[in-house]
């Protein structure tokens, strides 16, 4: 996510530079709290199982799993230039990394599962439960702090 401000061009007054991994955590922070919001307001009004059935909710917890699991990758640890390899070194956290990717496009994917085959196909009066897990899961999922995968080395770095 903070790799998003490099592209905002700014005033040269306003120094960005010190304060972009703040904005991106901020703003992570932000989406995260707004996902969640709208799923608790679906479920408070819905609390029905006929209107909003509440295994929904794996999506959400899913998405947050993923959250927490990408967050935790530092980019020092997916390139290598970590003081300490941790436990599985580089490897471990890019597969760490990978998992987390796959769990939050899964949680994304089920949730317009959800959004299509509960709600639309089946032509309820009442949609806004899947659009509610719909808007969850992508807020979560574009409040990933997805900064791990921009200052990826080339392969003649590697090498």
């Amino acid at each position: 996510m903070s790799g998003f401000l490099e592209g905002l061009r700014c005033s040269e007054c306003i120094d960005w530079g010190e304060k972009r991994n703040t904005i991106a955590s901020v703003a992570a922070g932000v989406l995260f709290f707004t996902g969640w919001w709208i799923i608790i307001d679906a479920a408070v009004i819905y609390p029905t199982m006929e209107e909003f059935n509440h295994s929904y909710h794996a999506c959400g917890v899913i998405a947050t799993i993923a959250f927490l699991m990408i967050n935790a990758v530092s980019n020092g640890q997916v390139r290598g230039d970590s003081y300490s390899e941790g436990c599985l070194g580089q490897t471990g956290a890019r597969i760490w990394l990978f998992i987390g990717f796959m769990l939050a496009f899964g949680s994304l994917i089920a949730s317009m599962w959800i959004l299509f085959g509960g709600y639309v196909a089946k032509e309820k009066a009442i949609v806004y439960p899947g659009i509610a897990v719909f808007f969850q899961n992508a807020f979560i999922f574009f409040g990933l702090e997805t900064d791990t995968l921009k200052p990826w080395p080339s392969l003649d770095q590697l090498y």
